[in-house]
Formats: C-alpha cells, sequence, structure tokens
C-alpha cells in the first residue's frame, strides 16, 4: 500500500511587480507548509512570483532576471518539501509563462505553460512564447507520481493526456483565472471531464486545482480552489475571495482526497459572489495603491448608497467619509435618506452645498450664453461641481475617492466626464442599474438590520439636475435597458438579432447608437472591479472612431 501525500495548496494573494516581497513571502510559506501543516508537497498560483497578469513589465529585462533571481534564491531555501513556484523565464530573446518544481536546495525541473489565452481579459500572446521542444513535466514525491499542467492548458484534452500518458496519478494546476458570474459551474464540469477522459477501470487522475485571489486593478480573482479524485468526482471549492492555506491527503492506490484544512463557502448564491468579489476588489485596489480611506459623494439614490455600503465592507467605517452635495433641485428626502444610511453604518457624513460654486459657473458664462435656453450643458455643470469638490477634498485630507457609475449608464453615456465620473475607482462599473438594485436587497438580508434604506431602493431613481428629473424621462425604462445592454455588450448581439428576440426596433437603435457614441467617455473612467463576461475596459476594447453599423 502507497503512503499517503500530504498537499499544500497556497490560495493567496501576490501583488504584480512586488518581486522581492513575494519571494520572501514564498520562502518563509515553503517553510510553514513544511513544518506547520505536515505537507510534502506545496503549490502556488500561476506566476506567483510576478504576480498575475505582470503585463508590460515583461518587457523589461531588469524585471524578468529579478524573476529569475529570485527563483534561484527560493530554490536555495527549498529543503526538505517539494515546491512548485509561477514565474515568468526569460530564455533569450523569449519568454515562457513557466512554473518550476523546487527541491533539496535546486530547481529539479522547469515546466512551460503551453496553451496561452488571448481571449477576454488575457493577453498573454503579447508577452509569451510556447516551446516547441516543451513537453510533460512529471516527478516523484514520496510514492506518487506527480504531474504539472498551468491555467489554461487544462481546457485542452492533449496537455493533461500527454502528463497522464506520462505516469502521472495527481496532476497540479495553479491557475490565475479572475472571477466572472457563474463561472465556477462550467469550470467544475472541465475538471469532471478532464479526469472522466483518463479513466482506466474507472480510475483517473486526481487533480488539484488552485486558483489567485486578490483584486488587480480591473481583475478580481476569487481563489475557490478545487480538488477532484480520480472518478471525476469534484469536492466543493474552498471559500472565494479569502486567502487560506488549503490542505489535503491524497491517497495514490485510491486516487481520492481527504481534505484536511479546507474551508467552503456558507453562500455561493450569484449575488453573495458578486458582492464579495466588489468588496475585495475595491480594498486591494485601495491596499496596492497606498490609499486607507476613501470618499463617497452620497446623493440618496440607489448607487451612491450601494459604493457607501461597498466601501464599509471593503475598508470599515471608520476609513470612509461620505458627502451630501444638495442642490436648488436636490429633495429633502435625498438629503434624509443619505444621513439614515450614515447613521446606520456609522459613517461620517459632511454636508457641501454647491448652490454658491454652481452660481459662480452660471455667472461667469452668462454673457457668453446669452439668448441660449438653459440645457444638459446647465445640467452638467452641477455635476462638474460637485466632481471638483469631491477631487478638493480627495486633494486636501487624503484618500481615495470612489465614483458611483454603473453599467447601464457608462454603456449609454448617461453619465458626466469630469462630473460623477471623477474618481479612482468605481466598485459598481461592471453591474447594470437592475443588478444594482438586486445587490442593494440581497446587502440588507445579511447582518440583521437593513444598511440601505428601504426607501432608497424603493424610489424611482433620479440624477436630480432639473426640477421632477426622472433616468426614465432619458432612457428606457431600466429592465429593458439593461435587457437589451445584455444582449449587444455581454452577447455581443447585432441589432437583428436582438430586435428578432423581441425588442422594439426603435429603442433597441436607439439604445445601441448611444452605446457607440459613448465610447470615448467609456476609455476615460476610471478602473471597476469585472464581474460579468463582457466588462468594459481592458474586455471590451472598442475603437472610439468607428464608422461600423449593425
Amino acid at each position: 500500500m502507497a503512503a499517503t501525500l500530504r498537499i499544500a495548496l497556497a490560495q493567496f494573494d501576490f501583488p504584480v511587480g512586488a518581486v522581492e516581497s513575494n519571494a520572501d513571502r514564498i520562502a518563509a510559506m515553503i517553510v510553514q507548509a513544511r513544518d506547520d501543516l505536515g505537507a510534502g508537497l506545496v503549490l502556488f498560483p500561476e506566476l506567483a512570483l510576478s504576480g498575475y497578469p505582470p503585463e508590460d513589465l515583461l518587457l523589461r529585462p531588469s524585471f524578468l532576471a529579478a524573476c529569475e533571481a529570485a527563483l534561484q534564491r527560493i530554490a536555495a531555501q527549498t529543503q526538505g518539501i517539494v515546491a512548485i513556484v509561477g514565474w515568468p523565464q526569460s530564455s533569450g530573446s523569449v519568454v515562457y509563462n513557466a512554473a518550476s518544481v523546487l527541491r533539496d536546495g535546486r530547481v529539479e525541473q522547469t515546466y512551460r505553460k503551453r496553451e496561452l489565452p488571448n481571449y477576454a481579459v488575457f493577453d498573454e500572446r503579447r508577452y509569451f512564447d510556447v516551446d516547441p521542444d516543451g513537453g510533460t513535466c512529471v516527478f516523484t514525491v514520496g510514492d506518487v507520481q506527480v504531474g504539472l499542467v498551468i491555467c489554461e492548458d487544462m481546457w485542452f484534452p492533449e496537455p493533461m493526456a500527454q502528463t497522464v500518458a506520462a505516469g502521472a496519478q495527481l496532476v497540479m494546476v495553479p491557475n490565475a483565472s479572475p472571477y466572472e458570474r457563474d463561472k465556477h459551474a462550467q469550470r467544475d464540469a472541465l475538471i469532471a471531464q478532464r479526469v472522466h477522459e483518463t479513466l482506466v477501470d474507472g480510475r483517473g487522475v486526481a487533480l488539484a486545482y488552485l486558483n489567485l485571489v486578490g483584486g488587480q486593478d480591473a481583475l478580481v480573482f476569487d481563489g475557490a480552489s478545487v480538488l477532484a479524485d480520480g472518478d471525476g468526482i469534484v469536492h466543493p471549492a474552498a471559500s472565494a475571495f479569502i486567502d487560506q492555506w488549503l490542505v489535503a491527503d491524497f491517497d495514490p492506490d485510491s486516487r481520492r482526497f481527504s481534505p484536511v484544512d479546507w474551508m467552503v463557502d456558507g453562500d455561493e448564491s450569484r449575488d453573495a459572489l458578486a458582492w464579495r468579489a466588489v468588496v475585495r476588489g475595491t480594498r486591494d485596489y485601495c491596499r496596492k495603491n497606498g490609499f486607507d480611506s476613501v470618499w463617497v459623494g452620497l446623493s440618496g439614490g440607489i448607487d451612491s448608497a450601494v459604493v457607501l455600503a461597498i466601501a464599509v465592507d471593503a475598508l470599515g467605517a471608520d476609513r470612509v467619509t461620505a458627502v451630501s452635495m444638495p442642490s436648488r433641485y436636490t429633495a429633502d428626502l435625498s438629503n434624509a435618506l443619505a444621513a439614515e444610511q450614515c447613521a446606520a453604518q456609522g459613517v461620517k457624513l459632511i454636508t457641501v452645498p454647491i448652490e454658491k460654486p454652481f452660481q459662480g459657473y452660471l455667472d461667469a458664462l452668462a454673457g457668453t450664453f446669452a439668448g441660449k435656453p438653459s440645457d444638459t450643458t446647465e445640467e452638467n455643470l452641477q455635476s462638474r461641481t460637485r466632481g471638483a469638490l469631491l477631487m478638493a477634498l480627495s486633494n486636501k485630507f487624503g484618500g481615495m475617492l470612489l465614483t458611483t457609475g454603473n453599467k447601464s449608464e457608462y454603456a449609454v453615456g448617461y453619465a458626466t466626464i469630469y462630473g460623477d465620473m471623477c474618481g479612482g475607482y468605481a466598485p459598481i462599473k461592471d453591474l447594470y442599474k437592475t443588478e444594482v438594485f438586486e445587490l442593494a436587497r440581497w446587502r440588507n438580508t445579511v447582518g440583521g438590520n437593513p444598511i440601505i434604506p428601504p426607501a432608497v431602493i424603493a424610489r424611482p431613481p433620479s440624477a436630480e439636475l432639473r426640477e421632477n428629473q426622472r433616468d426614465q424621462d432619458s432612457l428606457p425604462p431600466y429592465d429593458v435597458l439593461d435587457a437589451i445592454l445584455l444582449r449587444h455588450v455581454d452577447q455581443e448581439q447585432s441589432y437583428a438579432e436582438i430586435v428578432a428576440a423581441g425588442f422594439d426596433a426603435d429603442t433597441v437603435d436607439r439604445v445601441l447608437r448611444l452605446v457607440r457614441i459613448s465610447e470615448w467617455k467609456r476609455h476615460q473612467a476610471a478602473p471597476g472591479p469585472k464581474v460579468s463576461r463582457r466588462a468594459f475596459g481592458r474586455e471590451r476594447r472598442y475603437p472610439i472612431s468607428n464608422g461600423y453599423r449593425e
């Protein structure tokens, strides 16, 4: 009977570019996995040494040299345990997405990723090469033959099949796979499929799938690592968005895992995961860019209410300041609801009326605007007044300004450039308005008393930039608008396809035109956490000057 192998998976955040501190942590964690966790094998995420994605840092020879030196330093300290560490390997004029097997003070083997994703948020072919002489990586730990593939390799049958043909009983799969709604089920089905493809007499290869965790600009990695036994049974995923050690014992005879330390989620609902994604993204963006506090312009509407709640969950109430900025058009209810939410969450609220600076703009332009009727110009001036004052508070006292625009607004340009689009991070940028309402309702079910006043959720959305204004004066109802946008933006359907699905032709034409002419605004928008299949920014990149119509 073969002895079991204890494996440790390091589901942690390894910041991009922090090569030296990442190396120090990895070396210390290898010792911890050996001495405290009793592991014989420890796995780190894809490109853990450099962080993922390092983007154009990979074009700098000095960065690649630093990664090489750091890996050798880690290897020299690795004793009494086998470690797998992901890093960018430079070889002459080419760079590989690699993972090295470290043992007894040296680099024993290095595996080079074979399938390079170049879709959605991935751009690996810009930076990495595929080694034509590359091949499999199989090594022995105790009584177990262990194989290694990296992330995208698992989505193709050949790398796994060839690794198993080389003798692997257990395959370790380091990943850097960003969170996306409804992705877990697809991933788990694929993992089960890969195991089933290797079945012989009811037994196949077992898989240990480790995913990176943490926010990196617009990406949020959720962890949610999984194990799959050799019969294709996929174990419950580890808690998403949580930094944690994951420990399991592997029996090579049965090809099954026995989890030893494996915390799983209590709530894996769509809204729970999306909420935790935007909270983690906001927290890590602030932390990694040196901000320990934030400002939120609080209007009494649903978007700013949800952003405030995200900020408090991310940083704590004592690190969040809300700013009420009433104008001549602000309803008393808006001010009351803003105060109610701040009281419920223990957030400091300051009030900065905009009437005087707004009137100053109007007076300054009065001569030039003489004879012209009021229109969206004056409405936008109010928003830009607020943006200027909020940025002034951020500049004077420190702290990042969070902007409160949602995906519906960014899609159709229902946002003021240099106004309510001001800010360093946009927590709900990839959530449609209807999804913002859903998350507000979900968050109010957590922890007892509602933190977002029910009246905020119930009232019709309004920018309050003119008398009795409602969003639906300028836009289709949000349930209609978001349904069209979901088809066009996320699912890339054409005008004809959307109309064929039953939507009014004139409404579809109008919405698609707004999407098209608002591209320039989106190019200037703050980053925000990706949660959908097709997020604005690095994932959906359309030209501003664009003559194509569909």
